[in-house]
């Protein structure tokens, strides 16, 4: 195991924090950091320099992807996973799993990186589930394998994840939103380009008409716009709050059950993540 490897135990010491959060942006200019307590966002600063690509959280650690590496951050330190230039990155069963340009997908454990195989343009990793240029594919023990659907934006497997075995996988495509069961079934029509969900049944996904949020208890898909004339372009959630990046540089926050509170960031966003 890495030196700088955290214990499940350790994780789990994270993931008990309530009230405060530190939300971590991917950005143009770098990795940006807003300081949010409870659905009041106080203030932000750029934690490191770089070309952020994407970012992607698991209790007690966040994954950075930039055009030099993949960056994971434990505590206060960045460490430097020597990937490469990485186009998009996720958590597996709680490791780090990375993508780049020509569509290799690789997975980090202590031994450090093994290639998981080749697919098209990566535009996502979440869990077990990889949204490629040809489709939606899944990290398997013998690698990947294409699991249907076209035109796919964004997934989102809360149980892949963090290893375990709640809350259901769903993907963004150009022609609707869809959850997988006993195959991949439909749940909302029209054009998605981004979802987040968590094991408890929460989600978030972004449509033709904007912002929807998926009720815990009934299942229920409801609007919930930001409030502002502006595209989310990356969500993510905690136990606590669901969180949002726009293509305007916005940065919003939602209690579960509350509305949106927003603080204008005025960077180029790409990408938000929590641990």
């Amino acid at each position: 195991m890495a030196d700088f490897d955290l214990s499940i135990d350790e994780k789990r010491v994270y993931a008990d924090k309530s009230g405060k959060q530190t939300v971590y942006v991917a950005a143009g200019v770098g990795v940006v950091t807003v300081d949010v307590s409870d659905d009041l966002v106080g203030g932000f600063r750029i934690d490191r320099r770089c070309t952020a690509r994407d970012a992607a959280g698991s209790p007690g650690e966040v994954a950075v992807a930039t055009d030099e590496d993949v960056l994971l951050v434990q505590g206060g330190d960045y460490h430097e996973l020597d990937f490469g230039p990485a186009t998009a990155v996720g958590f597996h069963r709680n490791r780090v799993v990375a993508a780049d340009d020509a569509g290799r997908v690789a997975r980090f454990d202590e031994s450090g990186w093994a290639d998981l195989g080749a697919v098209g343009a990566v535009r996502a990793l979440d869990g077990s589930l990889v949204a490629a240029e040809d489709g939606v594919y899944r990290i398997g023990d013998d690698g990947l394998s294409h699991v249907g659907l076209d035109g796919v934006n964004d997934v989102s497997d809360p149980a892949g994840r963090l290893g375990g075995d709640s809350g259901t996988p769903l993907a963004a495509t150009d022609s609707g939103l869809y959850a997988l069961g006993n195959g991949w079934m439909d749940a909302l029509d029209g054009a998605f380009s981004a979802v987040a969900s968590m094991p408890d049944g929460r989600a978030h996904a972004v449509g033709p008409d904007g912002v929807v949020a998926r009720d815990a208890e009934s299942g229920t898909w409801e609007a919930a716009p930001i409030p502002l004339d502006e595209t989310v372009v990356a969500l993510a959630h905690d136990a606590r709050a669901a969180y949002a990046v726009t293509d305007a540089g916005s940065f919003c926050v939602r209690l579960t059950g509350g509305d949106w509170r927003t603080q204008v960031l005025g960077l180029d966003t790409v990408g938000v993540a929590v641990r």
